[in-house]
């Protein structure tokens, strides 16, 4: 199979070849791995009880899918990634705001799911055939894993979704048998070396949950589902048979492998650590379908976050090709993989990662998606593309190439989100508002929009400058 060449340009009709059920096919199988898995067991290393879990789980879970999915719909219109379609709002310079958190985002994930999968790796070859866990053998383990990810994302697409396919059933199949080997020692009560609420009451700790292990989930693809959808034509394939599609594939493919992490979690009475429990607690006959769901699965959804990765970076830097810049983005994880094994503790890490990216993330989700329904879902294709052609003008200009209203409404919904968060080790000022209750998402997303909202009630207009580099423009490409 041929390696992908498409960047961040616009997809000609006659490659948008995918479809719904592809959709859904690359959403179950990517998220079928331990890197989706151990968000499951945050709840239970908060100090909640497994249905307190579970329900945190599926809250946050089934409001971030109705409030991401929509999203999908935005690349089915302009054939490109969400961040070169959110131009439409912040200038065709000014999505590189949307490239940088897309880049965050996908960075952050694919460092985790290669630490966890590599963790659990390492544990499971140690009871089969007495590898050490040392410096060396987690170098090794990261490494492979970290070379086969860069595989599948620089082949790109075709062969993610094929790679999916694949792991939609196989996954499935290997944590039904983890189901039936973790059963024996399954049991519904807090975990005692937790230590109690970790944020000292019941509500507060719950909503810290819902948020850092249920919402997080969908969140972390609000750059991502353009990536997918594309490659899908609106002429064969409906808006709502799309939208359909993204809510099964997102509800499926996170609720499946986090409610197995949950219930893991509680099996192993996993409190302060994740991959050593959840190995000790395995029997034997389920270790090498551990170790197989280890490596292959944690490629499969590596693979899908570096291959946005590439594409956010190429989005910034235009001159450099996809299969280069996914290279890049590469090193800078695997980097991460080691400061996260070596550095951090494993739940403030994730739980400070996720709340922190979730913060930023969703003023600009909210903006793109105020003018998604504004512009009714019709875009200029080709005027979104002017920063990628290193040109200038078109209706997506503004000023200088920057929204200066939509980029200070991200702006603002962003502070305030940093300013309500709730860390292990940092409490935003704006928490006494809000009874110790993490709801920075919520505020974050609503100051945003809201701002977005009054700053565009009068429609922008093009500057003289703009309408005279677009007459340039044009000209060039009539002289051409």
């Amino acid at each position: 199979m041929p390696i992908e060449q498409r960047g961040v340009d616009t997809i000609p009709e006659e490659e948008r070849t995918s479809g719904p059920r592809d959709l859904v096919s690359i959403l179950l199988g990517s998220n079928l791995c331990l890197g989706v898995i151990i968000f499951g067991w945050l709840p239970a290393s908060f100090g909640l009880g497994w249905w307190a879990s579970v329900s945190a789980v599926v809250a946050g879970t089934v409001v971030g899918t109705v409030f991401t999915a929509p999203l999908a719909l935005v690349s089915l219109r302009t054939a490109t990634n969400l961040s070169t379609s959110s131009g439409a709002q912040f200038g065709v310079r000014g999505r590189l705001v949307g490239s940088v958190v897309g880049l965050l985002l996908a960075l952050g994930y694919t460092a985790l799911t290669v630490w966890i999968g590599g963790d659990v790796m390492v544990s499971v070859l140690g009871r089969l055939f007495g590898l050490r866990a040392d410096g060396l053998s987690y170098a090794v383990v990261y490494a492979l894993l970290a070379a086969a990810t860069v595989a599948g994302a620089v082949y790109g697409y075709r062969v993610l979704l094929a790679m999916s396919r694949v792991l939609a059933v196989g996954m499935t199949a290997l944590l039904a048998l983890g189901v039936l080997a973790y059963a024996p020692r399954f049991g519904t009560s807090p975990l005692a070396d937790a230590g109690g609420y970790l944020l000292g009451s019941f509500w507060p700790t719950w909503f810290l949950a819902a948020v850092a292990a249920g919402l997080s989930g969908p969140i972390a693809f609000i750059t991502l589902l353009g990536d997918y959808t594309r490659y899908i034509s609106p002429a064969r394939h409906s808006g709502r048979r799309v939208l359909h599609a993204t809510w099964l594939g997102l509800v499926l493919g996170l609720l499946v492998p986090q409610l197995f992490g949950t219930f893991t979690a509680y099996a192993a009475r996993a409190a302060g650590d994740y991959a050593g429990p959840l190995v000790s607690a395995s029997p034997a006959w389920y270790l090498l379908p551990l170790l197989l769901s280890a490596s292959a699965g944690s490629v499969g959804n590596a693979g899908l976050m570096l291959y946005s990765m590439g594409l956010d970076l190429d989005a910034i830097l235009p001159r450099a090709s996809r299969a280069r810049a996914t290279c890049t983005v590469a090193v800078v994880a695997t980097a991460c993989v080691f400061a996260g094994h070596y550095a951090w503790n494993a739940q403030s890490a994730m739980t400070s990662f996720v709340l922190l990216l979730t913060a930023i993330g969703t003023p600009w989700a909210v903006i793109t998606l105020i003018g998604f329904v504004r512009c009714r879902g019709v875009y200029d294709a080709d005027a979104l593309q002017v920063f990628n052609r290193r040109s200038r003008g078109g209706i997506y200009w503004y000023r200088a190439g920057w929204n200066p209203r939509a980029t200070v409404s991200w702006a603002a919904g962003a502070a305030v989100g940093l300013l309500a968060v709730s860390l292990p080790s940092y409490e935003g000022p704006l928490l006494g508002l809000t009874g110790g209750v993490d709801c920075s998402f919520l505020l974050s997303g609503a100051v945003g929009g809201l701002v977005y909202v009054l700053l565009t009630l009068t429609p922008e207009r093009p500057t003289a400058a703009a309408d005279q580099e677009s007459a340039a423009a044009a000209g060039v490409g009539a002289e051409r």
